[in-house]
């Protein structure tokens, strides 16, 4: 870690934000259904719906999901008007993802007299994916297991446990509170999953694989059970601001592939890799279609195919 870092407080964070696309608190933001490998190993369909909400009171540095959120909370019964115009014109799926740039225990985001209304919408899925800080993980998140039928899992962003990182990320939490959200979770039967960033700011590319690799194992060893891997993206204003500094730069391909190795070779649960808009990540024509390929079957399998080979680096 550099010794001449630039750290952003949440005030400055909000002041290098570009402005808010519009956004209707009547329709979700996006929605579409995808394979996932289960817990089992079976790949089966997940609908995954982006909810439009109020915006999420913790400023990640990293964050730029607040771009498709409203400012003030959506009135009662807009999010399950955007779930009915979502589920009515996907595809059957076995299990549904509720995504929310937030948290969905946010009693500001999610209007908890909604919730009635959302049980009986989701009452035909076997499991239902919601997301969640760990500082709001309580009672709400067991009043809601209780409600609905399907099983509940709950997602919460680690990002780091690398520790002053994760302080300047503006996250509001250390790995010590990561944890007691966990035990909560899992001493009710609510299964965990965590998002894991790959070369936040700050570390260089090999610190950026260590630390991935380091959070993959502090994870499973608190009782998660699926991963998903987050290459760190520009794209907020504050992260331009950090690489102008020298302080953020986007992980390779290459360094994604080494992270999921490292944690399908663990076999304690499921690793993801996101993929979304992973084109950005490319430094090579030749080989990143195919490591993207990879990746993919990784993802689908949790298996580890072989290696792509390339003499891209001894080109460079």
């Amino acid at each position: 870690m550099r010794s001449t870092s630039l750290e952003l407080s949440g005030a400055r964070i909000l002041e290098l934000r570009p402005p808010k696309p519009p956004v209707d608190p009547w329709k979700p933001h996006a929605f579409f259904v995808e394979p996932e490998c289960t817990s089992a190993g079976a790949v089966e369909d997940v609908a995954t719906l982006f909810l439009t909400n109020r915006e999420c009171p913790f400023r990640c540095l990293m964050c730029d999901l607040w771009k498709y959120t409203t400012d003030e909370r959506v009135p009662i019964g807009a999010i399950p008007a955007q779930i009915d115009h979502a589920l009515s014109r996907l595809p059957t799926a076995r299990h549904l993802k509720l995504y929310n740039a937030g948290n969905f225990f946010d009693a500001q985001a999610i209007p908890p007299a909604d919730h009635e209304r959302i049980a009986e919408q989701i009452a035909a899925f076997h499991t239902v994916i919601v997301e969640c800080h760990p500082l709001l993980i309580g009672e709400r998140c067991i009043a809601f297991r209780d409600r609905i039928r399907p099983a509940l899992q709950i997602a919460m962003g680690l990002e780091t446990v690398h520790p002053d990182v994760l302080r300047r990320l503006n996250k509001g939490m250390t790995t010590a509170d990561f944890a007691r959200a966990t035990r909560f979770l899992a001493d009710n039967g609510i299964g965990i999953r965590a998002f894991i960033l790959l070369k936040p700011p700050y570390l260089d590319e090999g610190e950026g694989v260590e630390w991935a690799r380091r959070s993959i194992d502090f994870a499973f060893e608190n009782g998660v059970e699926c991963c998903s891997i987050i290459p760190t993206r520009a794209g907020n204003g504050a992260m331009e601001r950090l690489a102008d500094n020298g302080d953020f730069s986007p992980p390779r391909l290459e360094s994604l592939e080494q992270v999921m190795e490292y944690g399908l070779s663990r076999r304690h649960g499921r690793v993801f890799a996101d993929l979304w808009d992973v084109e950005k990540f490319y430094d090579c024509a030749n080989c990143g279609p195919r490591r993207t390929a990879r990746l993919s079957t990784m993802n689908l399998t949790q298996t580890l195919p072989p290696q792509v080979v390339c003499n891209c680096r001894e080109i460079a």
